[in-house]
């Protein structure tokens, strides 16, 4: 088997070869760029962990012993026949997710790339990022991962305090954490991202807002900050049930909210997305693709994606979602290529939908240019120009609707669920106007 560092130097070199292959049918200029129904970014799911986390309901499974050749051939194998199936030539970036995928082996992370640069055209620089724990990557192994082609680390720190870190199961301490940051930031400077969870049982405003203080002396430039979302079925959702917790404060968990995003302005992060703030430019291209409704291949148990089959004769955008189980998804690659599980056809509404839902999570919004390239005939104006319960959130200040578009002020950002009950019904008005009206004697 090659080494993780050849194999990166084959994808790259492949990526390199493809360039100059484009620069020379193009007659030395640069390539023109693919239309966006070529382009997509790549979700690869690494669905084992150590451990269960007690607030994580996510498709993770605690293994007896984990057959990694096994799932990488199915991973590289899903890759191919997915890539194949999308039509897609130009892959933007690539995000290994999980579970806790740097306990996978770098070999199987370089393999993936490997055969993707193969496949299709992955610049030599597209963002490659990696989920990793603190206890699961010391700094040998996080270099390792480096050599196989990642060069961004996003790090499920959660908590600098042991207690709330034992409250939500994890295996690390915070002294763990920051060794690990520190040696991330060492080895993949200014592309090193951390989670910090609010919202917790019996967590305070102040102590919280400390640690985020403390964190900024050791961060890099890329922070999101996640609500604990309790959820049923995990054992922190029965220790709730159960009163062996105080459920967690929704009040106090908007005062951590707003106190944060405030404290992380001043220290020049910009907050690009509800949950997600940068400096430096370190914002995350990947994640950047979903709130844009850009095309994804997801690949691995339980992945998600949305794009065009082209590759198969297709013309509508699909919802993907592969198969749960591993060794059943495993079965499934094996016979057919892929263990895709649903395809769920997405019409223009629902796309109209889900560009105003994922758009306005963000600080830039929906332009009209953006907004067009899904309904050329229904703009923005149209939708909620005439609107009264529009109007009222304009002039409320908790939304802009101007020439570039529509979007959320920064006052309007930590309310978009409820902005959204507004928003998505008169949406969904305008588009039964507009088609009774297209149906003759409608």
């Amino acid at each position: 088997m090659a080494l993780p560092g050849a194999r990166a130097r084959g994808w790259a070199a492949a990526a390199r070869a493809t360039e100059r292959r484009r620069r020379v049918e193009g007659t030395g200029r640069s390539p023109r760029p693919e239309p966006a129904s070529q382009r997509a970014a790549l979700y690869v799911h690494w669905p084992y962990c150590e451990k269960r986390c007690s607030y994580c309901n996510f498709n993770k499974y605690i293994p007896r012993g984990v057959e990694e050749a096994a799932m990488r051939r199915c991973l590289v194998t899903e890759a191919q026949t997915l890539l194949r199936l999308s039509g897609v030539r130009r892959v933007e970036s690539v995000f290994f997710g999980g579970g806790t995928p740097s306990l996978a082996s770098p070999h199987t992370v370089a393999a993936v790339l490997e055969t993707v640069a193969q496949a299709t055209y992955l610049p030599a620089d597209s963002e490659v990022t990696l989920e990793a724990n603190p206890t699961s990557a010391p700094g040998s192994r996080l270099a390792a991962f480096g050599a196989a082609g990642v060069n961004r680390l996003s790090i499920g720190l959660q908590s600098l305090d042991d207690t709330e870190l034992r409250l939500l199961g994890r295996t690390h301490s915070a002294s763990d954490a920051l060794r690990t940051l520190a040696a991330a930031r060492r080895l993949f400077p200014g592309r090193v991202s951390v989670d910090l969870m609010l919202g917790l049982p019996a967590q305070q405003v102040g102590p919280w807002l400390g640690q985020l203080q403390e964190l900024l002396h050791h961060c890099d430039d890329h922070i999101s900050l996640y609500q604990l979302s309790l959820e049923r079925g995990t054992a922190l959702f029965v220790q709730v049930q159960q009163g062996a917790v105080p459920a967690p404060d929704q009040e106090l968990a908007a005062e951590m909210y707003q106190g944060g995003r405030e404290v992380l302005r001043q220290a020049g992060f910009r907050q690009y997305e509800v949950s997600n703030f940068a400096r430096n430019g370190a914002l995350s291209t990947h994640n950047w693709t979903y709130w844009q409704c850009g095309q994804y291949l997801g690949v691995g148990p339980g992945a998600h994606g949305r794009f065009i089959p082209q590759g198969a004769g297709g013309h509508t955008r699909e919802a993907r979602i592969q198969t749960l189980e591993p060794d059943n998804w495993m079965k499934e690659v094996m016979l057919f290529g892929h263990g895709t599980r649903k395809r769920i056809p997405l019409g223009t509404l629902e796309m109209l939908e889900e560009v105003l839902a994922m758009g306005l999570r963000t600080d830039v919004g929906i332009t009209h240019q953006h907004w067009q390239q899904f309904d050329p005939q229904l703009t923005l104006w149209d939708v909620f120009g005439a609107s009264k319960e529009v109007k009222e959130l304009l002039e409320r200040g908790l939304l802009l609707l101007d020439h570039r578009g529509l979007r959320c002020s920064w006052k309007g950002l930590p309310v978009l669920d409820s902005l959204l009950l507004t928003l998505l019904p008169r949406l969904q008005e305008a588009w039964q106007q507009r088609t009774s009206s297209s149906v003759p004697g409608g």
